[in-house]
């Protein structure tokens, strides 16, 4: 059993989108592809976090909860393509 501050460390756990097939594919993109491509990643995280914040005062928490997930994700893939 792996202890749990030496499991966090792994890139793979702090990042699950580094353990996905497709993120080696993504890695070949050229510099200027992959910078289009992480810019956009970057303004949905931004909009995705307005987005949650808004449906939170709306008290739609279902709402709020899909649209962190989507941030989440988004700056996950942004971070990897940057790495």
């Amino acid at each position: 059993m792996i202890p749990a501050e030496m499991r966090s460390r792994r890139r793979e756990v702090r990042n699950p989108v580094l353990a996905l097939p497709a993120m080696a594919a993504l890695r070949q993109l050229d510099p200027a592809a992959s910078a289009a491509l992480a810019a956009v990643l970057g303004d949905l995280a931004a909009d995705a976090r307005r987005r949650a914040q808004i449906s939170w005062a709306q008290n739609k928490g279902v709402m709020a909860a899909y649209w962190k997930a989507v941030g989440a994700y988004a700056t996950h893939i942004r971070r990897a393509l940057r790495s």
